[in-house]
C-alpha cells in the first residue's frame, strides 16, 4: 500500500518535480486514493495534494505551478486514519512556519497518545491522520536541534508500529531523510543525484544502482552522498545491489493493460525462475539458500505462511512436496499463524510466500516463527525486500516486476519455486526421491513452452468472457491440485470483475454447494489428467455429470486427448498433457484470461481494482 518517492539533485530546475511525479506514476500499481508532492524551493517548502487519482494532482500542478526545485518528495496514499480527502493526503507540515514536509507509509499505533500530548501543548492539526503527528514531532525536533537526521532519529524512537517516513525542510534544501521500520524503503544511487522509493520502480528510469536498508534504519541523502545510521544512532551500512530490469519492464509494452502483459510474460517468468537451478548432471543446486543441507535433511515438518494468491500457490506446493518427499506440509494464512498457537521447533521449516516481500501479515508470521526457533525460507519476487532479509533463506522467483494488482505471473513463478524447493528436498533425501527429482526437473523445464501453447489457444476463452459480461455468479470446482486452482480462478474474478465467485473442492458438492446449482449457472471444472492417481479423473467426470444434470453450464478445462468429458461439457478448454503435479501451471492460465477479459467487457480497470492494493503493508 502507498507509494513513496524522494529525490535530491544539484540543479535548481524542474527535474525534482518530474522525477517525483514519474516515480508516483510507476508506483500507482500499489493502490492509492490520494496523492501529493512537496518541493523545497527558493520560497520555502511548497506542497500540492489532491484526493483521487494522480491525474487530479497533475491538473492542480498545471493550474498552480510550484517553483523550480532540486529536492522533492511525493506520496500516493491509501486511507487508514482519516478518509481520502485533500486535507488528509500527504505531505503534512510541521515546525515553525510549517517549514517541514513529511510523508508516511504504514500505521503509527501510538499516535493517539502522542497527539493528545501535542494538543495539550497547543499544537493545531489540520487532518485526521496519524502522519501529521509525526510531522509535528519531527518539525519541533528540528527547531530544537537544527539537524534533520537527528530530529528524525529522536522522533522514530518514540513511535510504535510499522512505518516509513521521508522528510524535507526549507532550511536544508539539499537533503532528504528517510526512516523505516517494518515498511519498505530503498535508495537509488545516481551521479550528482540520489533517490528514495517504496521500491526500485520509483527511480528505475534514472538508475539501476540501489541500496537495501535494514530494519530500524535512517538514511540521509544529498546530491553527492548517502549515509545510514541505526535508530540508536550507531553507524550502519546498506547493502548495495544492481537492479536487473529496466524501466521498459514496468511499462505496458503495447498491451491494453499490465495484467494482459503479465499473463503473456508467464512462460518467461517460469523459465527465468528455473534458470541456474541445476548442474550439468541434473542435480539441483540452490545458491541462494543460507540453510545447511544437514539442517534441511532434519526437517520433519513444513508450514507455508501466505495470503491471497500466494496462499493458493502454497496449497499447490503442499500436494507436490508431500508427494515427493513424504514430509508433512500445512498451509496457514499468515494473518492467522501468530494467533493459532502454532506448533513449530528447530526441525520445522516455515516457508513464507510473498510477491512483494513486504506483506505485513506474512512478515509478522516470519518473525513469530523465528522467535519459536523454526527455520525460515522466503519465496519472493522482489530482491532486497524485507521478508527475504528477515528469513534464514530465500528463493527468488525472477518473474520481473508485476504491476497489476491481481497477481498472475508471480503466481506461476511461486508455484515453480515451490516445486524447486520440493524437488531439492527430495534430492537431499536420496535414493528413489533423487531419481524422481531429476525426471521431474526435466519436465519442469518443458513447461514454459506448454504455457505458451495454452496462451496461443485463448481465442475462445476471450469470446466466452465477452458474451458472459452480464454474469452475476460463477462457480469453480477442482480436486487435488485442481482445488487451489479453482480457488485462484474465483479470486481473480472477484478481484477484477467484482462478481460473486466461489471455488470448491469438487468432492464437497454433495455436502452443500450443489444447492447453488440452477439452470444456466456457469461452473468451471478443472479436470485432472486421465493418469492422475486415485481415480481422480473419473470422480471429477462424475461431478460434471451431477451439475450438468441440474442445469449448470459446464465450462471444462481438460487435457488434450481427454474424450471422457466431451458428452458433459458445454465448453471445453484444452491444455497440453503433463504430469499431474505440474498441471496447475497450465490449468490456471485460462481462468486468468477469462477474468481479465470479463472485466474488460464490463469496462473495468483490471490493473487497479477498487479497494485493493498491490502490497498490503499494514496488518
Amino acid at each position: 500500500m502507498c507509494g513513496i518517492v524522494g529525490y535530491v539533485g544539484k540543479t535548481l530546475d524542474g527535474k525534482a518535480q518530474n522525477v517525483v511525479m514519474e516515480g508516483l506514476a510507476r508506483l500507482e500499481y500499489r493502490g492509492y486514493d490520494s496523492a501529493g508532492i512537496a518541493l523545497v524551493t527558493e520560497s520555502g517548502v511548497e506542497t500540492e495534494k489532491r484526493a483521487g487519482k494522480l491525474e487530479n494532482l497533475r491538473s492542480a500542478l498545471e493550474a498552480h505551478p510550484l517553483h523550480d526545485s532540486r529536492t522533492g518528495i511525493g506520496h500516493t496514499r491509501w486511507a487508514t486514519h482519516g478518509g481520502p480527502t485533500d486535507g488528509n493526503a500527504h505531505p503534512h507540515r510541521g515546525g515553525k512556519g510549517d517549514k517541514l514536509a513529511l510523508i508516511h507509509n504504514g500505521i503509527i499505533e501510538n499516535f493517539h497518545s502522542l497527539k493528545k500530548e501535542l494538543l495539550a501543548e497547543g499544537v493545531e492539526f489540520r487532518s485526521e491522520t496519524d502522519t501529521e503527528v509525526a510531522a509535528k514531532l519531527v518539525g519541533a525536533e528540528f527547531d530544537a536541534v537544527g539537524d534533520l537526521t537527528t530530529a528524525m532519529r529522536n522522533v522514530v524512537n518514540r513511535l510504535e508500529g510499522a512505518f516509513t517516513l521521508l522528510a524535507v525542510h526549507a532550511d536544508v534544501p539539499g537533503v532528504v531523510v528517510g526512516a523505516r521500520r517494518n515498511s519498505p524503503l530503498v535508495v537509488g544511487l545516481g551521479e550528482g543525484e540520489n533517490f528514495m522509493g517504496s521500491d526500485v520502480a520509483a527511480f528505475i528510469g534514472y538508475t539501476r544502482h540501489a541500496l537495501e536498508l535494514g530494519q530500524d534504519q535512517i538514511v540521509t541523502i544529498t546530491p553527492d552522498s548517502h549515509s545510514v545510521i541505526n535508530f540508536d544512532g550507531s553507524p550502519a551500512e546498506g547493502k548495495a545491489y544492481e537492479v536487473t530490469w529496466d524501466a521498459s519492464a514496468a511499462e505496458k509494452g503495447g498491451y491494453d493493460s499490465f495484467m494482459a502483459k503479465e499473463i503473456a510474460e508467464q512462460p518467461d517468468a517460469v523459465a527465468n525462475t528455473l534458470l541456474g537451478r541445476t548442474k550439468d548432471d541434473g542435480e539441483l543446486v540452490l545458491d541462494e539458500l543460507r540453510i545447511s543441507e544437514d539442517q534441511l535433511r532434519n526437517v520433519d515438518r513444513i508450514t507455508f505462511v501466505a495470503c491471497g494468491t500466494a496462499a493458493y500457490s502454497s496449497l499447490v506446493a503442499k500436494y507436490a512436496i508431500e508427494h515427493w518427499t513424504r514430509i508433512p506440509v500445512e498451509v496457514t494464512l499468515a494473518h492467522e499463524f501468530r494467533y493459532s498457537d502454532p506448533i513449530v521447533d528447530d526441525r520445522t521449516l516455515v516457508v513464507s510466500v510473498s510477491q512483494s516481500g513486504e506483506t505485513m501479515d506474512t512478515l509478522m508470521a516470519v518473525k513469530h516463527a523465528k522467535e519459536l526457533g523454526a527455520l525460515t525460507l522466503s519465496i519472493c519476487n522482489t530482491q532486497g525486500s524485507t521478508i527475504p532479509r528477515e528469513s534464514d533463506a530465500v528463493l527468488y522467483t525472477h518473474a520481473g516486476p508485476e504491476v497489476a494488482v491481481a497477481s498472475t505471473k508471480a503466481f506461476l513463478a511461486q508455484i515453480t519455486a515451490a516445486y524447486i524447493l520440493g524437488l531439492y528436498l527430495a534430492q537431499l533425501r536420496g535414493e528413489n526421491y533423487a531419481d524422481s527429482a531429476k525426471v521431474l526437473m526435466t519436465e519442469l523445464r518443458e513447461m514454459p513452452a506448454k504455457i505458451q501453447d495454452v496462451l496461443d489457444r485463448m481465442d475462445r476463452v476471450v469470446e466466452m468472457a465477452n458474451f458472459m459480461a452480464d454474469t452475476r455468479s460463477v462457480l469453480f470446482l477442482g480436486r487435488h491440485v485442481g482445488f487451489p486452482i479453482a480457488l485462484e480462478g474465483a479470486l481473480k474474478l472477484k478481484e477484477i470483475a467484482y462478481i460473486h465467485a466461489e471455488g470448491f473442492a469438487a468432492g464437497e458438492l454433495k455436502h452443500g454447494p450443489i444447492a447453488l446449482i440452477e439452470p444456466g449457472q456457469p461452473v468451471f471444472i478443472v479436470v485432472p489428467s486421465p493418469d492422475s492417481p486415485h481415480e481422480l479423473h473419473k470422480k471429477v467426470v462424475s461431478n460434471i455429470q451431477e451439475i450438468r444434470a441440474r442445469g449448470a453450464r459446464t465450462l471444462v478445462i481438460a487435457h488434450d486427448g481427454d474424450e471422457d468429458v466431451v458428452p458433459f461439457a458445454n465448453e471445453i478448454i484444452r491444455v497440453p498433457q503433463c504430469s499431474p503435479m505440474l498441471a496447475p501451471l497450465l490449468t490456471v492460465v485460462p481462468l486468468q484470461v477469462f477474468a481479465l477479459h470479463l472485466a474488460m467487457a464490463k469496462g473495468l480497470d483490471a490493473d487497479q481494482p477498487r479497494n485493493l492494493a498491490k502490497s498490503v503493508t499494514v496488518e
